[in-house]
């Protein structure tokens, strides 16, 4: 596991931050909108919307909350368009049991993190132990 960095060569396109409801709310709107305008499909415009929403609220209700940066660059030779969520919380303990279908340090049903996987065609996850959690998905267009 090794900490994300960002490829010099993506073009920032939004930065917002998750500290309540309505920051989510905004931030997926904000996704959806430049998954539209990538040319993306109402299908996987709803993918990485339900995607990243899941990952804002986890973000809001493990984290306390956070940052989410919305670019778009080429990865693996393709046009993407990437979200990075980065948390300030507690840190995931076992990242590998976190991304196990069923498992849950909450009170949810235990898809929210590798249900986000599946939805996305790129999923890094980055966590330490009481510094916090980075989490990049990446849909290709």
């Amino acid at each position: 596991m090794q900490e994300i960095i960002s490829d010099l060569s993506w073009q920032l396109l939004n930065k917002s931050p998750i500290q309540n409801e309505y920051d989510i709310v905004k931030a997926r709107q904000i996704v959806r909108h430049f998954a539209k305008e990538a040319g993306m499909g109402i299908v996987d415009q709803t993918r990485i919307t339900t995607a990243v929403s899941e990952l804002f609220r986890n973000m809001f209700l493990y984290a306390g909350g956070g940052e989410v940066l919305i670019e778009k660059g080429i990865v693996e030779e393709k046009n993407a368009l990437i979200i990075t969520c980065i948390d300030k919380g507690q840190g995931i303990a076992n990242i590998e049991l976190a991304m196990t279908d069923g498992y849950t340090s909450g009170g949810g049903m235990g898809y929210g993190l590798p249900g986000s996987k599946r939805l996305v065609d790129k999923f890094e996850i980055y966590s330490v132990l009481n510094v916090g959690t980075t989490i990049r998905v990446m849909k290709w267009k």
